[in-house]
């Protein structure tokens, strides 16, 4: 880690939307748009597959788009030869509605440790409003 970069491993888009093809990702359009030298950034339709019934983005959509990048970067932060990140804790407040276009998702690290991470959790509306915030916690372990 260097000049302000995080990653022990250089995070690459192509590769991060590929793995996720035919996984709970996938299947809801979630791509990987943006890394940053402390953050990753992703993308997700609002649409039928996102939506809950009343036609607005459903919560643990927004929820699985900010817990995929922060995991994602999380695991970007360690060796993988040795180490892996799994979530520990993972909250967020839902605060605007959505109900068309796209959300906007940016996980950055606030704390990496030797054995945890704090990552900040936004998801934003393609105007820019705030639609949710959040904190993922994930613990670092010795590779099984």
């Amino acid at each position: 880690m260097q000049d302000g970069r995080i990653w022990a491993i250089e995070p690459n888009l192509e590769a991060l939307n590929v793995l996720h093809e035919g996984t709970a990702v996938g299947h809801l359009g979630i791509e990987m748009i943006e890394i940053g030298d402390d953050f990753l950034r992703g993308r997700m339709p609002v649409d039928h597959r996102t939506m809950q019934p009343f036609g607005l983005l459903h919560g643990g959509a927004a929820v699985l788009l900010l817990e995929t990048l922060a995991s994602a970067g999380a695991n970007h932060c360690v060796d993988p030869a040795s180490q892996i990140c799994v979530g520990m804790e993972i909250s967020c407040s839902h605060l605007r509605g959505a109900k068309q276009g796209f959300v906007i998702g940016t996980a950055q690290a606030i704390h990496i440790g030797r054995r945890s991470m704090v990552w900040g959790l936004v998801n934003k509306d393609e105007q820019g409003r705030l639609v949710s915030t959040g904190r993922l916690t994930s613990s670092i372990i010795d590779r099984p």
